[in-house]
């Protein structure tokens, strides 16, 4: 069951896994980030603005507008330090936090697969 914020541009959350590393502090931690893909990819808005199309596998997605920030649940597993370095003014632009994405093409994802633009 979806919660009642649900919409298909928050479908799949990715975090950097180097970011990941650096709050979890141990690659066994990253799930408690509740983030869907790990992915070693700058994830800058810069690099990856909304509507870019990624190729993951034989997956498609999207990267959406709305932003993914720390929420209650990160802040209790990684501390509030950790919460407010990724949405300080640089976190959020490097968006260290991850980012939100739909599917466009569903598809196989293996761990090892190259993201590339579409």
């Amino acid at each position: 069951m979806w919660h009642t914020g649900w919409t298909p541009d928050t479908q799949l959350t990715l975090m950097n896994s180097r970011a990941a590393t650096l709050v979890a502090r141990d690659r066994d931690r990253w799930p408690l980030a509740g983030d869907q893909l790990y992915i070693d990819l700058d994830l800058s808005v810069a690099n990856l603005p909304p509507g870019t199309r990624i190729s993951l596998g034989t997956a498609i997605i999207e990267v959406t507008e709305p932003p993914h920030t720390g929420c209650s649940k990160f802040s209790a597993r990684f501390g509030e330090d950790a919460k407010k370095f990724v949405n300080s003014s640089v976190g959020r632009e490097l968006n260290l936090r991850g980012i939100n994405a739909r599917v466009t093409q569903s598809g196989r994802i293996r761990v090892g697969d190259i993201a590339s633009r579409v």
